[in-house]
């Protein structure tokens, strides 16, 4: 099981926090596991609801990934901007429409489609919990195809999953090929789970805690605790180390790379996290680019679609082009000697 304090906010005082203009992250309503009775792991039985800006889902994404779940586990992929105020049900719903026109690149986003995963064409995320009498409308949503049942929503349960049963899933990545995201020794479960909750509290979630809190103080404190993480990263990694348990990728890895892989394009902006850039920090830079030359990690996630998600939300719509230098984004992924340019 993961550890609770990289899974969820601590939900104490929540209404009360949020009255005060913290952010507060909500609880995932749908806890079922693949392995659990009714859900056996079988290849081709299961399927992701997505939306590629959202780093929970990029989470996912990834795991299918790297671990050879592509072809086994379909996929479906919303749009990066939720209903509008116009809407016929509602605003601020995920949707799965391949017509919708990104202001960004000013057509449509190849990666989007139609709802397939239930058989109905449904339109909304939101419509997928109601067929189970629930009032959510996130995604992930983890969906067995065959019972018509979701399975689970919370993205850190999802990656356990995913991992433990990937061979049985379908995975075409070779046993001694495949990376375990969760190594079997109990020391380096320790090391990963405890990674796992510093980068959760003070970078996964307090990135939105900075960009989302409407209280100057609670900024400020999200804002001073998500650098001092990544310094203290950035000083683990200092070591030689290629990945931050070690020399093998693992979960921490995975969950990390959504945050930063943003950070410099998106969140510096967005989520007044204008402290620093990643590319200022060379051992970070260096493992960030290293993650993104892995196989399948490239293609797991779009820029296109955070842009246009992240600032097709803000006040008025637009969306920053940049940065461009020292180069574009993502191509400055593939090049981690920028981190020893002085730029």
């Amino acid at each position: 099981m993961t550890n609770g304090t990289s899974v969820q906010e601590d939900q104490t005082r929540a209404a009360e926090r949020r009255a005060k203009g913290e952010f507060v992250r909500g609880v995932s309503g749908f806890r079922h596991a693949i392995g659990d009775p009714g859900f056996p792991p079988e290849p081709g039985r299961y399927h992701l609801f997505v939306a590629l800006n959202c780093p929970w889902c990029h989470r996912v994404t990834l795991a299918r990934a790297v671990l050879g779940l592509e072809s086994s586990i379909s996929m479906d992929v919303a749009f990066p901007n939720r209903t509008g105020e116009d809407d016929v049900v509602g605003p601020n719903l995920w949707e799965f429409d391949p017509s919708r026109v990104a202001t960004l690149t000013e057509s449509t986003l190849p990666e989007c489609t139609d709802e397939t995963g239930t058989g109905l064409g449904l339109r909304l995320a939101k419509e997928i919990y109601q067929r189970e009498g629930s009032e959510e409308q996130s995604v992930p949503i983890l969906y067995d195809k065959v019972s018509g049942r979701i399975v689970n929503n919370e993205s850190a349960e999802i990656l356990r999953m995913l991992d433990r049963h990937a061979a049985a899933l379908g995975s075409t990545v070779p046993d001694s090929a495949r990376v375990r995201l969760v190594p079997e020794d109990a020391g380096m479960v320790a090391t990963v789970d405890a990674l796992n909750a510093q980068i959760y509290v003070a970078i996964n979630n307090g990135a939105y805690k900075a960009g989302f809190s409407s209280d100057q103080t609670a900024y400020a404190q999200a804002f001073e605790a998500y650098f001092a993480a990544l310094e203290a990263l950035e000083v683990l990694l200092s070591d030689g180390r290629a990945f931050l348990a070690g020399n093998a990728f693992t979960e921490a890895d995975l969950r990390l790379f959504p945050t930063l892989y943003r950070h410099d394009p998106v969140y510096y902006v967005r989520m007044k996290l204008n402290g620093a850039r990643i590319l200022d920090y060379p051992h970070l830079w260096r493992w960030l680019c290293r993650v993104y030359a892995m196989d399948g990690v490239a293609a797991a996630g779009s820029l296109v679609h955070c842009r246009q998600g992240y600032f097709g939300r803000s006040w008025n719509g637009v969306v920053p082009l940049g940065p461009v230098k020292p180069m574009a984004y993502p191509e400055a992924y593939r090049h981690p000697e920028l981190a020893d340019q002085g730029t």
